[in-house]
């Protein structure tokens, strides 16, 4: 048989194959979900793009069915901030374990269709020195040498797909990592983000809460100085007292959050808890003005964890297929070429070739039920896949639903608590300003600077949370789309490099 002939034959085998492969195991095919006009139960609005209510001075704007931003975190206009996500991108340990762990499955994957789509050829080389001991004769012991050398070579033919199957499912869990890492890297700028803020945002609470303090200590000495002259009741001087005690009482709990979230965040960066960044001014960080919204059929092919089930449905489908198949009879083609011979003249004679050709046909008959058990235990593992999947994707709206409330909460929130902040820096202006003119005692100014430094503790929270709620959405959309076409077998594992076939 020529060259031409070998090839001819090896793409007939091949394509034998790849047409089994789609008379075994379940649909590949992830289930179809249903597609809601809107994510949540009351929509945020029905216009294109959406504008939520304007709050400190800012009205986001909801771009539907925009592109994700990549690097969404630049939209908070902050150099610091992107430069604490580039360190943790760069340093983190986890992501860096994720990243060498889809390595190894990308090895493993070339390693396998190394082992089940070539021959497999290896030489042997096998001197040895034998004593043989033959009693019936003159001379019982003989000692000798024997040299054999040997080319060995061997092909399985697929001719029902087993083989590629196999391949094609852990090609399928290598795109499932390679997903699963691309959530993780996100969920890491995500994190780093939120650290971010709630850093800045508690340092400035705790600010105004040790004024706030101050303030009612002040308060209290000066309602037990007026108890000693007679000018306040002892409840009033006592109410003082526990006044301050309980706003004093908040500090060591805020000062314990703080401390805990640098430390968060500092291992998110790499670093050891003692080298934590110091918190940025709240200030420092911009809400993003526009905010890209999938709609719901899009988004499916967007966030990783999705793409990442799917790939499971498609990978545990393909092992099913591959229980199926390695139930059908295969060939296997060997064949060895050598020299043997008991010296070096021999060895190196005509008479020294050896060689040898043969085929041998397997059909599994009996395996005590082990065939077709894992046969079943594949195809329930594809069952679970696909429910897997839905829950995923329902699980996906609900968390840009709850998201999209959460914003426009956030925006009234902050709304009232900007006005409410607004309304007790007046009135502690007013007050101030009445004491100078001796109209009211000192004690009222201690009072109206309390209200105010209380809230704007709030207002504090509000904004923080309309910042991060801001970043769970960024999130939540996932990444721009790509063309994605689910584990094609011709370009994931003959066609295309392998290295290729775990890219999101």
């Amino acid at each position: 048989m020529n060259k031409s002939s070998i090839q001819r034959f090896s793409l007939a085998t091949l394509a034998l194959s790849l047409a089994a492969c789609g008379a075994f195991g379940p649909d590949r095919n992830p289930p179809v979900m249903p597609a809601p006009e809107h994510y949540s139960a009351a929509p945020v609005t029905a216009s294109q793009p959406a504008a939520l209510p304007m709050a400190d001075g800012v009205a986001q704007t909801l771009e539907i069915g925009a592109t994700p931003v990549p690097e969404w975190w630049q939209a908070y206009q902050s150099e610091a901030l992107n430069a604490l996500v580039a360190e943790g991108l760069e340093n983190n340990q986890s992501l860096a374990a994720a990243q060498h762990t889809l390595q190894a499955a990308r090895e493993a994957l070339r390693s396998q269709i190394g082992d089940s789509l070539y021959p497999t050829v290896d030489v042997g080389f096998s001197p040895t020195r034998e004593r043989t001991l033959i009693p019936l004769l003159t001379q019982q012991t003989f000692i000798e040498n024997v040299f054999a050398a040997q080319i060995q070579a061997s092909y399985t033919f697929d001719f029902f797909g087993a083989a590629i199957l196999a391949d094609r499912a852990l090609a399928g869990q290598v795109q499932q990592q390679a997903f699963q890492l691309e959530a993780t890297r996100r969920a890491l700028a995500t994190n780093i983000v939120v650290a971010t803020i709630n850093a800045a945002s508690l340092q400035e609470q705790l600010n105004a809460t040790t004024q706030l303090v101050a303030l009612g200590e002040q308060r209290a000495q000066q309602m037990a100085a007026r108890f000693e002259l007679g000018s306040a009741s002892r409840d009033d001087m006592l109410s003082a007292e526990q006044d301050a005690a309980n706003a004093a009482a908040t500090l060591p709990t805020l000062r314990q959050q703080l401390l805990a979230v640098r430390h968060a965040q500092a291992v998110l960066l790499g670093r050891t808890p003692d080298q934590a960044p110091q918190p940025l001014a709240l200030s420092e960080l911009h809400l993003p003005a526009n905010v890209p919204l999938a709609v719901p059929t899009t988004l499916l092919h967007q966030r990783p964890d999705i793409l990442a089930a799917e790939a499971a449905v498609r990978l545990t489908a393909d092992e099913a297929g591959a229980a199926t198949a390695s139930m059908f009879p295969s060939l296997t083609l060997s064949a060895a070429y050598g020299r043997g011979g008991f010296d070096w003249s021999s060895f190196t004679s005509p008479a020294g070739v050896i060689w040898s050709v043969g085929a041998t046909l397997t059909q599994p008959l009996f395996h005590g039920g082990a065939l077709v058990a894992r046969k079943h235990q594949y195809e329930s593992t594809n069952e679970a896949a696909v429910a897997q999947y839905r829950q995923t994707v329902l699980s996906a709206f609900q968390n840009v639903a709850d998201t999209l409330v959460s914003l426009e909460e956030d925006a009234n929130l902050l709304n009232q608590t900007q006005r409410a902040a607004n309304a007790a820096r007046e009135m502690s202006s007013n007050t101030q300003a009445r004491y100078q003119l001796g109209a009211l005692p000192f004690y009222a100014t201690l009072t109206a600077g309390q209200q105010y430094q209380s809230a704007h503790v709030q207002f504090v929270r509000a904004r923080a949370a309309r910042l991060a709620d801001t970043a769970a959405l960024f999130d939540a959309m996932g990444n721009p789309p790509e063309d994605y076409e689910g584990n094609s077998l011709h370009e994931t594992v003959v066609g295309k490099s392998t290295s290729n076939t775990a890219k999101p």
